[in-house]
Protein backbone atom coordinates (compact mmCIF):
# COMPACT_ATOMS: atom_id res chain seq x y z
CA UNK A 1 0.00 0.00 0.00
CA UNK A 2 1.27 3.46 -0.90
CA UNK A 3 1.99 5.82 1.97
CA UNK A 4 -0.20 8.93 2.14
CA UNK A 5 1.39 12.36 2.54
CA UNK A 6 -0.25 15.56 3.72
CA UNK A 7 1.28 19.03 3.80
CA UNK A 8 0.35 21.96 6.06
CA UNK A 9 -1.32 25.33 5.45
CA UNK A 10 0.31 28.03 7.66
CA UNK A 11 -2.83 30.11 8.24
CA UNK A 12 -0.95 32.37 10.68
CA UNK A 13 1.70 33.40 8.14
CA UNK A 14 4.92 31.91 6.84
CA UNK A 15 8.63 32.69 7.02
CA UNK A 16 12.13 31.53 6.15
CA UNK A 17 12.60 31.24 9.92
CA UNK A 18 10.70 29.18 12.49
CA UNK A 19 7.37 30.80 13.24
CA UNK A 20 6.19 30.37 16.82
CA UNK A 21 2.66 29.18 17.31
CA UNK A 22 0.90 25.95 17.86
CA UNK A 23 -0.77 24.72 21.01
CA UNK A 24 -0.91 27.24 23.82
CA UNK A 25 0.20 30.25 21.78
CA UNK A 26 -1.69 33.47 22.60
CA UNK A 27 -3.95 34.99 19.96
CA UNK A 28 -1.96 37.06 17.49
CA UNK A 29 1.44 35.84 18.71
CA UNK A 30 2.18 33.69 15.65
CA UNK A 31 2.74 35.86 12.60
CA UNK A 32 5.17 35.15 9.81
CA UNK A 33 6.84 37.45 7.31
CA UNK A 34 4.50 36.24 4.56
CA UNK A 35 0.80 36.92 4.92
CA UNK A 36 -1.44 33.90 4.85
CA UNK A 37 -3.54 35.13 1.97
CA UNK A 38 -5.81 32.81 0.04
CA UNK A 39 -3.50 33.27 -2.93
CA UNK A 40 -0.41 32.17 -1.01
CA UNK A 41 -2.14 29.23 0.69
CA UNK A 42 -3.58 28.20 -2.67
CA UNK A 43 -0.08 28.14 -4.18
CA UNK A 44 0.93 25.66 -1.49
CA UNK A 45 -2.19 23.57 -2.07
CA UNK A 46 -1.67 23.45 -5.84
CA UNK A 47 1.97 22.43 -5.47
CA UNK A 48 0.96 19.67 -3.04
CA UNK A 49 -1.57 18.44 -5.61
CA UNK A 50 1.04 18.28 -8.34
CA UNK A 51 3.36 16.19 -6.18
CA UNK A 52 0.59 13.73 -5.36
CA UNK A 53 -0.04 14.67 -1.74
CA UNK A 54 -3.31 13.34 -0.37
CA UNK A 55 -4.21 16.40 1.66
CA UNK A 56 -3.19 19.43 3.68
CA UNK A 57 -3.74 20.08 7.38
CA UNK A 58 -5.41 23.36 8.37
CA UNK A 59 -4.74 24.13 12.07
CA UNK A 60 -7.15 25.44 14.66
CA UNK A 61 -6.70 27.72 17.66
CA UNK A 62 -6.59 31.32 18.79
CA UNK A 63 -3.15 31.74 17.20
CA UNK A 64 -4.30 31.13 13.60
CA UNK A 65 -7.21 31.90 11.31
CA UNK A 66 -10.42 29.87 11.34
CA UNK A 67 -9.82 26.48 9.74
CA UNK A 68 -13.21 25.82 8.15
CA UNK A 69 -13.55 29.23 6.54
CA UNK A 70 -9.99 29.32 5.25
CA UNK A 71 -10.14 25.78 3.91
CA UNK A 72 -13.43 26.37 2.10
CA UNK A 73 -11.86 29.31 0.25
CA UNK A 74 -8.63 27.49 -0.62
CA UNK A 75 -10.55 24.42 -1.80
CA UNK A 76 -12.01 26.55 -4.60
CA UNK A 77 -8.46 27.32 -5.77
CA UNK A 78 -7.46 23.66 -6.04
CA UNK A 79 -8.84 20.59 -7.80
CA UNK A 80 -8.04 17.30 -6.08
CA UNK A 81 -6.35 17.93 -2.76
CA UNK A 82 -8.25 16.93 0.37
CA UNK A 83 -8.11 19.13 3.47
CA UNK A 84 -7.52 17.84 6.98
CA UNK A 85 -9.56 20.44 8.85
CA UNK A 86 -8.77 20.72 12.55
CA UNK A 87 -11.73 21.49 14.79
CA UNK A 88 -12.58 21.38 18.49
CA UNK A 89 -15.61 19.39 19.65
CA UNK A 90 -17.60 21.31 22.21
CA UNK A 91 -16.98 24.78 20.81
CA UNK A 92 -19.85 24.18 18.39
CA UNK A 93 -22.74 21.75 18.57
CA UNK A 94 -22.25 18.26 17.15
CA UNK A 95 -25.22 18.81 14.84
CA UNK A 96 -23.68 21.94 13.37
CA UNK A 97 -20.27 20.24 13.01
CA UNK A 98 -21.87 17.29 11.20
CA UNK A 99 -23.78 19.70 8.95
CA UNK A 100 -20.69 21.77 8.12
CA UNK A 101 -18.73 18.67 7.14
CA UNK A 102 -21.65 17.37 5.06
CA UNK A 103 -21.93 20.72 3.27
CA UNK A 104 -18.21 20.74 2.50
CA UNK A 105 -18.51 17.18 1.23
CA UNK A 106 -21.40 18.17 -1.03
CA UNK A 107 -19.40 20.87 -2.76
CA UNK A 108 -16.01 19.09 -2.67
CA UNK A 109 -16.75 15.34 -2.50
CA UNK A 110 -14.06 13.30 -0.82
CA UNK A 111 -11.95 16.37 -0.06
CA UNK A 112 -12.64 16.87 3.64
CA UNK A 113 -10.93 15.00 6.47
CA UNK A 114 -11.50 16.04 10.08
CA UNK A 115 -8.77 16.39 12.69
CA UNK A 116 -10.39 16.25 16.13
CA UNK A 117 -8.52 18.50 18.59
CA UNK A 118 -9.90 18.13 22.10
CA UNK A 119 -7.62 20.90 23.40
CA UNK A 120 -4.84 20.66 25.97
CA UNK A 121 -4.66 24.34 26.89
CA UNK A 122 -7.18 25.25 29.59
CA UNK A 123 -6.50 28.99 29.27
CA UNK A 124 -7.20 28.89 25.54
CA UNK A 125 -10.37 26.84 26.00
CA UNK A 126 -11.61 29.37 28.56
CA UNK A 127 -11.09 32.14 26.01
CA UNK A 128 -13.67 30.35 23.87
CA UNK A 129 -16.04 29.98 26.83
CA UNK A 130 -15.16 26.35 27.56
CA UNK A 131 -14.46 25.74 31.25
CA UNK A 132 -14.34 21.95 31.38
CA UNK A 133 -11.27 20.16 32.67
CA UNK A 134 -9.09 18.06 30.40
CA UNK A 135 -10.60 14.64 31.21
CA UNK A 136 -14.09 16.13 30.94
CA UNK A 137 -13.22 17.47 27.49
CA UNK A 138 -12.34 13.96 26.36
CA UNK A 139 -15.58 12.61 27.83
CA UNK A 140 -17.51 15.31 25.97
CA UNK A 141 -15.63 14.48 22.76
CA UNK A 142 -16.74 10.87 23.13
CA UNK A 143 -20.40 11.96 23.24
CA UNK A 144 -19.87 14.51 20.49
CA UNK A 145 -18.32 12.07 18.01
CA UNK A 146 -20.96 9.43 18.72
CA UNK A 147 -23.65 11.95 17.78
CA UNK A 148 -21.79 13.07 14.65
CA UNK A 149 -21.32 9.48 13.47
CA UNK A 150 -25.02 8.74 13.95
CA UNK A 151 -26.06 11.88 12.06
CA UNK A 152 -23.77 10.99 9.17
CA UNK A 153 -25.38 7.55 9.12
CA UNK A 154 -28.76 9.17 8.49
CA UNK A 155 -30.22 8.71 11.96
CA UNK A 156 -32.49 11.16 13.75
CA UNK A 157 -30.63 11.63 17.01
CA UNK A 158 -31.89 12.38 20.48
CA UNK A 159 -29.14 12.26 23.05
CA UNK A 160 -29.16 13.16 26.74
CA UNK A 161 -25.68 12.79 28.15
CA UNK A 162 -23.41 14.21 30.80
CA UNK A 163 -22.20 17.06 28.58
CA UNK A 164 -24.48 17.18 25.53
CA UNK A 165 -28.24 17.19 25.04
CA UNK A 166 -29.61 16.93 21.51
CA UNK A 167 -33.25 16.52 20.52
CA UNK A 168 -34.46 15.08 17.18
CA UNK A 169 -31.41 16.17 15.21
CA UNK A 170 -31.07 15.11 11.57
CA UNK A 171 -29.19 16.18 8.45
CA UNK A 172 -30.89 17.22 5.23
CA UNK A 173 -27.86 16.09 3.22
CA UNK A 174 -25.58 13.22 4.16
CA UNK A 175 -21.86 13.36 3.39
CA UNK A 176 -20.67 11.05 0.65
CA UNK A 177 -18.15 9.77 1.36
CA UNK A 178 -18.25 10.10 5.15
CA UNK A 179 -15.24 12.19 6.26
CA UNK A 180 -12.62 10.12 8.10
CA UNK A 181 -11.76 11.23 11.64
CA UNK A 182 -8.15 11.87 12.64
CA UNK A 183 -7.50 11.97 16.37
CA UNK A 184 -4.42 12.49 18.54
CA UNK A 185 -3.73 12.43 22.26
CA UNK A 186 -1.16 10.82 24.52
CA UNK A 187 -2.97 10.89 27.87
CA UNK A 188 -4.84 8.02 29.50
CA UNK A 189 -8.12 9.82 28.82
CA UNK A 190 -7.33 10.18 25.10
CA UNK A 191 -6.67 6.53 24.30
CA UNK A 192 -10.17 5.08 24.70
CA UNK A 193 -11.78 7.95 22.79
CA UNK A 194 -9.31 7.52 19.92
CA UNK A 195 -9.83 3.75 19.92
CA UNK A 196 -13.62 4.18 19.77
CA UNK A 197 -13.88 6.88 17.10
CA UNK A 198 -10.67 7.50 15.14
CA UNK A 199 -10.09 6.28 11.62
CA UNK A 200 -6.50 7.52 11.86
CA UNK A 201 -4.61 8.01 15.13
CA UNK A 202 -2.07 10.82 14.87
CA UNK A 203 1.10 11.14 16.94
CA UNK A 204 3.65 13.91 17.00
CA UNK A 205 7.14 13.02 15.83
CA UNK A 206 8.75 11.15 18.69
CA UNK A 207 11.66 8.69 18.37
CA UNK A 208 10.68 5.41 16.71
CA UNK A 209 10.64 3.38 19.93
CA UNK A 210 8.18 5.80 21.54
CA UNK A 211 6.01 5.81 18.42
CA UNK A 212 5.96 2.01 18.42
CA UNK A 213 4.70 2.04 22.01
CA UNK A 214 1.87 4.43 21.10
CA UNK A 215 0.84 2.33 18.11
CA UNK A 216 0.74 -0.81 20.27
CA UNK A 217 -1.31 1.03 22.94
CA UNK A 218 -3.96 2.34 20.57
CA UNK A 219 -4.04 -0.82 18.47
CA UNK A 220 -4.77 -2.91 21.56
CA UNK A 221 -7.50 -0.53 22.77
CA UNK A 222 -9.10 -0.56 19.31
CA UNK A 223 -8.90 -4.35 19.10
CA UNK A 224 -10.93 -4.65 22.30
CA UNK A 225 -13.66 -2.71 20.51
CA UNK A 226 -13.45 -4.78 17.36
CA UNK A 227 -11.96 -1.90 15.40
CA UNK A 228 -8.89 -1.44 13.17
CA UNK A 229 -7.19 1.96 13.07
CA UNK A 230 -4.63 3.45 10.73
CA UNK A 231 -1.77 5.53 12.08
CA UNK A 232 -0.23 8.84 11.09
CA UNK A 233 2.61 11.06 12.29
CA UNK A 234 3.07 14.85 12.31
CA UNK A 235 6.59 16.09 11.49
CA UNK A 236 8.47 19.02 9.99
CA UNK A 237 11.13 18.33 7.37
CA UNK A 238 14.44 19.87 6.30
CA UNK A 239 15.72 17.89 3.34
CA UNK A 240 18.56 18.86 1.00
CA UNK A 241 20.88 17.35 -1.60
CA UNK A 242 23.38 16.51 1.15
CA UNK A 243 23.13 15.98 4.89
CA UNK A 244 25.61 18.83 5.42
CA UNK A 245 23.33 21.24 3.56
CA UNK A 246 20.32 20.14 5.60
CA UNK A 247 22.07 20.58 8.93
CA UNK A 248 23.43 23.94 7.81
CA UNK A 249 19.82 25.01 7.28
CA UNK A 250 18.91 23.76 10.76
CA UNK A 251 21.80 25.82 12.15
CA UNK A 252 20.49 28.91 10.34
CA UNK A 253 17.08 28.44 11.93
CA UNK A 254 18.62 28.07 15.39
CA UNK A 255 20.92 31.07 14.92
CA UNK A 256 17.87 33.30 14.52
CA UNK A 257 16.50 32.32 17.95
CA UNK A 258 17.66 34.41 20.88
CA UNK A 259 17.76 32.98 24.42
CA UNK A 260 15.02 35.36 25.57
CA UNK A 261 12.77 34.20 22.74
CA UNK A 262 13.26 30.56 23.66
CA UNK A 263 12.76 31.22 27.38
CA UNK A 264 9.54 33.13 26.79
CA UNK A 265 8.16 30.48 24.43
CA UNK A 266 8.98 27.67 26.84
CA UNK A 267 7.33 29.51 29.74
CA UNK A 268 4.12 29.70 27.73
CA UNK A 269 4.27 26.08 26.62
CA UNK A 270 4.90 24.90 30.19
CA UNK A 271 1.31 25.89 31.01
CA UNK A 272 -0.02 23.22 28.69
CA UNK A 273 -2.11 20.36 30.08
CA UNK A 274 -1.31 18.30 26.98
CA UNK A 275 0.60 15.09 27.63
CA UNK A 276 1.82 15.21 24.03
CA UNK A 277 3.19 18.72 24.58
CA UNK A 278 4.93 17.58 27.76
CA UNK A 279 6.59 14.79 25.79
CA UNK A 280 7.70 17.29 23.12
CA UNK A 281 9.26 19.58 25.73
CA UNK A 282 11.02 16.67 27.42
CA UNK A 283 12.87 15.84 24.21
CA UNK A 284 15.00 19.00 24.48
CA UNK A 285 14.79 19.76 28.21
CA UNK A 286 18.42 18.86 28.92
CA UNK A 287 19.62 20.94 25.97
CA UNK A 288 17.77 23.99 27.28
CA UNK A 289 19.27 23.58 30.72
CA UNK A 290 22.84 23.20 29.45
CA UNK A 291 22.52 25.86 26.76
CA UNK A 292 23.91 23.58 24.05
CA UNK A 293 20.73 24.00 21.97
CA UNK A 294 22.59 26.66 19.96
CA UNK A 295 24.31 23.85 18.03
CA UNK A 296 21.64 22.21 15.89
CA UNK A 297 23.24 18.77 16.00
CA UNK A 298 22.91 18.70 19.78
CA UNK A 299 19.13 18.63 19.33
CA UNK A 300 19.16 15.38 17.34
CA UNK A 301 17.36 12.89 19.63
CA UNK A 302 17.27 9.97 17.18
CA UNK A 303 18.88 9.54 13.76
CA UNK A 304 17.79 12.59 11.70
CA UNK A 305 15.08 13.50 14.26
CA UNK A 306 15.63 17.12 15.34
CA UNK A 307 13.84 18.95 18.18
CA UNK A 308 14.80 22.52 17.28
CA UNK A 309 11.35 23.56 16.07
CA UNK A 310 9.89 22.81 19.49
CA UNK A 311 12.08 25.45 21.14
CA UNK A 312 9.58 28.11 20.09
CA UNK A 313 6.61 26.28 18.54
CA UNK A 314 3.93 24.41 20.41
CA UNK A 315 2.50 21.15 19.17
CA UNK A 316 4.59 19.36 16.58
CA UNK A 317 8.15 20.26 17.55
CA UNK A 318 10.36 17.79 15.70
CA UNK A 319 11.73 17.65 12.16
CA UNK A 320 13.37 15.07 9.96
CA UNK A 321 16.70 16.60 8.92
CA UNK A 322 19.07 15.11 6.38
CA UNK A 323 19.75 14.26 2.78
CA UNK A 324 16.82 13.18 0.64
CA UNK A 325 17.86 9.54 1.03
CA UNK A 326 18.23 9.86 4.81
CA UNK A 327 14.80 11.44 5.18
CA UNK A 328 13.33 8.69 2.99
CA UNK A 329 15.07 6.12 5.22
CA UNK A 330 13.45 7.59 8.33
CA UNK A 331 10.03 7.65 6.68
CA UNK A 332 10.49 4.01 5.73
CA UNK A 333 11.46 3.26 9.34
CA UNK A 334 8.26 4.82 10.68
CA UNK A 335 6.26 3.05 7.97
CA UNK A 336 7.70 -0.28 9.11
CA UNK A 337 6.31 0.44 12.58
CA UNK A 338 2.82 0.87 11.15
CA UNK A 339 2.64 4.55 10.19
CA UNK A 340 0.55 4.91 7.01
CA UNK A 341 0.16 8.69 6.79
CA UNK A 342 2.65 11.53 7.18
CA UNK A 343 1.54 15.10 7.91
CA UNK A 344 4.54 17.27 7.06
CA UNK A 345 5.59 20.92 6.96
CA UNK A 346 8.71 23.09 6.73
CA UNK A 347 9.89 26.68 6.64
CA UNK A 348 8.97 28.29 4.35
CA UNK A 349 6.15 25.93 3.52
CA UNK A 350 6.15 26.49 -0.23
CA UNK A 351 9.90 26.10 -0.75
CA UNK A 352 10.29 23.18 1.65
CA UNK A 353 7.41 21.44 -0.11
CA UNK A 354 9.42 21.60 -3.34
CA UNK A 355 12.56 20.28 -1.65
CA UNK A 356 10.61 17.33 -0.31
CA UNK A 357 8.55 16.74 -3.44
CA UNK A 358 11.51 16.86 -5.79
CA UNK A 359 14.01 15.18 -3.49
CA UNK A 360 12.35 12.64 -1.20
CA UNK A 361 9.23 11.52 -3.06
CA UNK A 362 11.19 10.14 -6.04
CA UNK A 363 13.26 8.02 -3.63
CA UNK A 364 10.13 6.68 -1.97
CA UNK A 365 8.56 6.04 -5.36
CA UNK A 366 11.58 4.02 -6.45
CA UNK A 367 11.24 1.93 -3.28
CA UNK A 368 7.55 1.26 -3.95
CA UNK A 369 6.42 3.24 -0.90
CA UNK A 370 4.67 6.04 -2.80
CA UNK A 371 2.61 6.03 -5.97
CA UNK A 372 0.93 9.45 -5.83
CA UNK A 373 1.64 12.00 -8.54
CA UNK A 374 3.55 9.58 -10.72
CA UNK A 375 1.78 10.59 -13.93
CA UNK A 376 2.16 14.33 -13.49
CA UNK A 377 5.19 14.71 -11.29
CA UNK A 378 6.67 18.18 -11.15
CA UNK A 379 10.00 18.62 -12.91
CA UNK A 380 13.03 18.40 -10.65
CA UNK A 381 14.94 21.03 -12.62
CA UNK A 382 13.28 24.11 -11.12
CA UNK A 383 13.19 25.95 -8.87
CA UNK A 384 15.47 24.29 -6.35
CA UNK A 385 17.25 21.18 -7.64
CA UNK A 386 19.70 20.62 -10.47
CA UNK A 387 18.41 18.29 -13.18
CA UNK A 388 18.64 14.65 -12.17
CA UNK A 389 19.39 15.30 -8.52
CA UNK A 390 17.56 13.11 -6.01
Amino acid sequence: MSLAFHWFLPTYGDSRLIVGGGHGTPAGAARGDRRATVGYLASIARAAEEFGFAGALTPTGAWCEDAFLTTAMVARESERLAFLVAFRPGLISPTLAAQMAATFSLHAPGRILLNVVVGGEAHEQRAYGDHLGKDERYARADEFLSIVRRLWAGETVTHSGTHLNISEAALATLPSPVPPLYFGGSSAAAGPVAAEHADVYLTWGEPPAAVAEKIAWIRELASRRGRTIRFGIRLHVITRDTAADAWAQADRLIAALGPDTVTAAQAGLARSESEGQRRMLALHENNRRSGDWRDARNLEVAPNLWTGVGLVRGGAGTALVGSHTEVADRIAEYAALGIDEFVLSGYPHLEELYWFGEGVLPVLRERGLFTGGADGAVSGSVPFLPAGVR
